[in-house]
């Protein structure tokens, strides 16, 4: 991330000054930060954490050398400092990091090195410790500009016995230029950044009541209480961050915290080029996504009356246990739980029609495509798992209702793709019902294990699958386009797995268009049935089972296109132009 992460402390001497920062170099070091930091030459105290090599930059200083850098630092002068304003000692040339994996090193020094980079930061100090603070003057805050970069701020308080109000004012900026990044980052920074106030503030607490214990400040300062008060605070003023935390190592950690938080928040949020419009399974996934993040919310509010009243099945789960799913996603294809829970038994669709059979393939990929009901019964929760996992793939992301495993039968309404255990027992009209295919697993004797060539692994071997339905798919049976097509790429030996996947999203993005073209056509302009019969020969898919897998999958359409149909329908503009 290019930002620049800071400590700034209001002097009371000096006003706002700032103590320490840490910079991202994509270059080659500054001048006067790289004398001496040659590999292998000034290093010590290496150790690698993260990915990240820290070590600490300490190099000799000839007199000439520092009156030299002095001279041409653009922080403030000796004389202008005292030891509350002083971070490193004089000649610590500071601390850099290197990351191995992006070839970035974190340097951090008291001022940056650059007047441009010197002169934003102390603006922003300024400001953070002087007009730009919440009320009660500790707490986030977010100012800045496009001159000068854009500030997250979080200032907080320094227990100190010797101070003015027995505390002292700092402040941890963090500045960029990308306002848009800065703000999407707002809640991670505040809670890393709490973590080190939180850190700070607990060891000043701990010198602070020793020292009250050892010689109580307040009593003192009664009895001098017509004392100037310039007199009064003579010496005290100039306190070091190190002594009022009494922690001689205060500035490595800062350093590995402050490089740390720059590394972590560049890589929590990455820039994804989008080649065109967003596919429907994106926007779909978008507003599941959407949708779980309101439950979860709903549920941290309302935690506490859940708690006394027990949890909340869905309506008519009463008395039934949906195992290896929670009970709150046991309706929709957002249970994620089980998808990983071990390596998959299925590999691919590849895989899956050599295990099953040409036949038995073509009848369940036709019922899957269709939306009828697909039900897998058997032992083997992984088996029944992966074989959700891998048949999905034919089917558009808001067509996928999955009960990965259940002791009861549910109805098709709740799913198109239902695991059951082998014992549950399943109604005799859902067995005769042409919408329905059962998937049997059972165990395989010697003379039917699966032949040689087959791709599948040791735990296929043992087992029989037998596909039943109450409309069996004949074999001279045209069937959807698209499921012929599925079938070409699945034999085709010269594509792999992955570009068959790829010949997937394709044919799913093809047909998910005329999906909305249809839709457009038939729900949105409301033309007669002869004008849609022509439509679906321009579309091509005016045979009956391309006409219903288009309707199935038109139930996929996110609400975002619909909604957005519906109002570019119902505007001004759009009437007139229909007129």
């Amino acid at each position: 991330m290019n930002a620049i992460v800071a400590l700034c402390h209001f002097c009371e001497l000096h006003g706002p000054r700032t103590l320490f920062c840490t910079e991202v170099l994509h270059a080659p070091l500054p001048q006067g930060a790289a004398n001496g930091d040659s590999p292998g030459q000034g290093e010590q105290a290496e150790e690698e954490e993260g990915g990240i090599q820290m070590s600490s930059r300490v190099r000799a200083h000839s007199p000439a050398e520092g009156a030299s850098a002095e001279s041409s630092s653009p922080g403030p002068k000796k004389s202008d400092m005292c030891e509350g304003c002083r971070s490193l000692a004089a000649g610590h040339p500071g601390y850099i990091s290197h990351d191995k994996e992006t070839s970035i090193k974190y340097v951090s020094h008291q001022h940056p090195n650059h007047p441009q980079l010197f002169s934003i930061v102390r603006q922003a100090c300024v400001r953070s410790l002087s007009c730009e603070v919440c009320p009660g003057r500790e707490g986030p805050i977010f100012f800045g500009d496009e001159q000068h970069g854009f500030v997250f701020s979080h200032t907080f308080f320094i227990k100190d016995s010797l101070a003015r109000g027995f505390q002292r004012w700092y402040s941890i900026i963090a500045i960029m230029m990308d306002r848009i990044y800065l703000i999407n980052s707002w809640p991670f920074l505040l809670g890393k950044i709490r973590g080190i106030i939180d850190e700070l503030q607990g060891k000043a607490l701990k010198v602070f009541e020793a020292e009250q214990f050892g010689c109580p400040q307040r009593a003192q300062r009664m009895n001098t209480a017509f004392t100037p008060f310039l007199h009064q605070r003579n010496g005290n003023a100039a306190r070091s961050l190190t002594s009022l935390t009494s922690d001689d190592n205060l500035w490595a950690c800062l350093h590995t915290s402050f490089a740390w938080l720059l590394k972590a928040c560049g890589s929590r949020l990455t820039e994804k080029l989008l080649e065109g419009a967003p596919t429907e399974d994106t926007l779909v996934q978008m507003e599941k996504l959407a949708d779980l993040e309101e439950e979860s919310e709903g549920w941290d509010n309302s935690g506490a009356e859940e708690e006394e009243k027990g949890p909340v099945l869905p309506e008519g789960t009463e008395g039934r246990e949906l195992a290896k799913c929670p009970t709150g996603a046991s309706s929709l294809s957002d249970c994620g739980n089980w998808q990983s829970r071990k390596l998959s038994v299925f590999k691919s669709l590849r895989h899956m029609r050599q295990v099953l059979g040409a036949p038995y393939f073509r009848m369940l990929a036709w019922h899957v495509l269709m939306g009828n009901q697909v039900i897998w019964k058997s032992r083997d929760v992984d088996l029944v798992q992966s074989a959700f996992q891998v048949l999905r793939t034919m089917l558009p992301v808001g067509c996928v209702r999955i009960i990965p495993y259940s002791s009861q039968y549910e109805e098709a309404y709740r799913c198109n793709f239902l695991g059951l255990s082998p014992h549950v027992q399943i109604p005799a009209h859902v067995l005769a019902s042409e919408f329905v295919v059962i998937v049997e697993v059972h165990t395989a004797t010697r003379s039917m294990l699966h032949p040689v060539g087959c791709e599948d692994d040791q735990s296929l071997s043992k087992y029989e699958f037998v596909v039943t339905s109450g409309s069996p798919v004949a074999a001279d049976r045209v069937g959807p386009t698209i499921l012929n097509k599925i079938e070409a790429a699945l034999t085709n030996q010269n594509l792999s797995v992955d570009v068959v996947d790829q010949c997937l999203v394709c044919l799913k993005e093809e047909w998910m268009n005329k999906v909305k073209v249809l839709f457009k056509f038939t729900k949105v302009d409301s033309r007669p049935k002869e004008d849609t019969q022509k439509l679906l020969s321009v579309l091509g898919a005016s045979e009956e089972d391309n006409v219903k897998l288009l309707k199935f999958w038109m139930t996929g359409l996110s609400k975002t296109y619909k909604s957005h149909l519906m109002s570019t329908v119902r505007s001004p503009t759009a009437s007139e132009s229909r007129n």
